[in-house]
């Protein structure tokens, strides 16, 4: 429930509510629910905490939630937050400023939908953005 008011605070633009609301979820946010019924679920309050955190534009701070999401693959596994928290991570190294390590992000993500259909609406976005960068 945390996740879920934290993205109906999101898609209204209240970022801090968002992340007041993940609070009381931030001691489980490692729990895994692998193989559970076919869900995953896992790691989605460090992914939304990231959102809210590029939603207030702290580039550092959204960069470090990424990193936890892809550093916990083993959480993660086949859950699509791992391969969507690269372009998130790119994303929130650009807002930081440190544009080589947004390209490498994005890059990365690129590398592993290099077999993905190119019309697909977020890798077109994934592209834009990552040629944007200078």
């Amino acid at each position: 429930m945390p996740v879920l008011r934290a993205l109906i605070a999101l898609s209204r633009h209240e970022s801090a509510r968002a992340l007041a609301e993940l609070e009381p979820a931030a001691t489980y946010e490692l729990g895994s629910l692998a193989d559970h019924e076919g869900f995953n679920g896992s790691l989605y309050v460090v992914y939304v905490r990231g959102l809210a955190y590029l939603e207030q534009h702290k580039g550092l701070e959204a960069a470090a939630e990424f990193e936890k999401v892809l550093n916990h693959r083993g959480i993660v596994v086949y859950d699509p937050i791992g391969a969507v928290s690269r372009w998130r991570l790119g994303q929130a190294y650009a807002l930081a400023g440190d544009v080589q390590r947004s390209k490498a992000a994005y890059d990365d993500l690129l590398t592993l939908w290099k077999n993905a259909d190119p019309d697909l609406p977020i890798l077109q976005t994934v592209r834009s953005e990552r040629a944007a960068l200078q």
